[in-house]
């Protein structure tokens, strides 16, 4: 069976769920997901994986069937050419890759140690300079239910003035990921996203980075369900008038604050037997979750569900699997409205 042929497949299933659900409501753009960011590759030396958090979610939700639109750039070179190899093997739209006749495609250098892997993230990629007006129209022909953007491809003028026009020209509900990356990032520019956003995903090490710029409390996570830590969040949620927050926690699960002060917990590991590397288990968590969140799953079990697949993605090598079957009984499973199941 061809990679397309697979691709096919796993779409066909995934649009029988979004028919049985009654969610479509006869407008697929409803369930669209626009995706602002960098798309590079991780250049190991040896070989080069292509990679960029906000293309590995775009192309798991691609994969579960979600109309996706990818809004990135890319040069002129091999690189660029891995990267529309994805967005061909994903069955993904080119609408919103656009082409850099200058600057290189992004890339990042992964140097081996002994203490593990040093990432030089490179400055002035083709990602750095998306295009307002192409990127508008991409948009506006799309015209989704989510966009979802994140920090890194921020750190430019030029992409960030883009995510900026996308922002104001868009109704549609926006996802923050936050992926604060040391010396790639300033507050600055975590503040202006996060009076941008309406739903927000950290991890540990970012929550605890938003107490120190934003609160005067700084609970710890290690009791996910305390007071403290109820009350800090809450805090964040009030200051930047957020609809959600989410704390991934590892292999410990996911917690869900809600401006409405409920708090929704999914505290089951779900970790593998073997764990490969955590490489994009963040994403394929927001990929799963804002499907949840179009197919109209409870929050509980989104959260739950979402744990799962990360999880499964920890037992892999790399950020997306090699193979389209990976995805097929995870839809299947979800299409038959079973739980979140533990990763072997």
């Amino acid at each position: 069976m061809s990679a397309q042929q697979r691709t096919e497949g796993v779409h066909a299933m995934c649009d029988n769920e979004t028919n049985a659900s009654g969610n479509a409501e006869g407008n697929a753009n409803l369930n669209a997901i626009a995706v602002f960011g960098e798309a590079l590759v991780d250049d190991f030396i040896t070989e080069q994986v292509v990679g960029g958090a906000p293309f590995n979610m775009a192309r798991h939700l691609a994969a579960f069937g979600v109309p996706t639109l990818m809004i990135t750039r890319v040069g002129q070179d091999k690189n660029g050419a891995l990267v529309r190899a994805e967005f061909e093997r994903y069955g993904m739209p080119q609408t919103g890759l656009q082409t850099d006749p200058t600057e290189a495609t992004g890339r990042v250098v992964v140097e081996r140690g002994a203490d593990g892997h040093r990432f030089i993230i490179l400055a002035d990629q083709a990602y750095d300079y998306i295009e307002t007006e192409a990127a508008l129209a991409a948009l506006q022909a799309t015209d989704p239910g989510v966009l979802y953007f994140g920090t890194l491809a921020q750190r430019n003028p030029a992409s960030r003035g883009a995510l900026r026009a996308l922002l104001a020209a868009s109704p549609a509900k926006r996802f923050l990921d936050l992926n604060v990356r040391d010396g790639q990032v300033v507050e600055r520019s975590v503040f202006e996203s996060l009076h941008q956003a309406d739903i927000v995903k950290v991890n540990e090490e970012e929550l605890q980075a938003l107490f120190d710029w934003y609160t005067h409390d700084r609970p710890g996570t290690a009791d996910a369900t305390s007071p403290a830590l109820h009350a800090a969040c809450s805090r964040l949620l009030r200051i930047f008038s957020l609809e959600g927050l989410i704390v991934t926690l590892g292999p410990r699960g996911a917690i869900h604050f809600g401006a409405d002060g409920v708090m929704t917990a999914s505290l089951v590991s779900h970790a593998p037997l073997r764990v490969v590397d955590t490489v994009g288990a963040g994403d394929a968590f927001s990929a799963v979750y804002l499907h949840g969140r179009a197919q109209g799953w409870p929050l509980a079990l989104m959260l739950a569900r979402a744990n799962a697949f990360a999880g499964a993605i920890c037992g892999i090598s790399g950020a997306v699997p090699q193979s389209m079957d990976f995805y097929q009984p995870w839809l299947a499973r979800w299409q038959a409205g079973a739980d979140a199941l533990a990763v072997s």
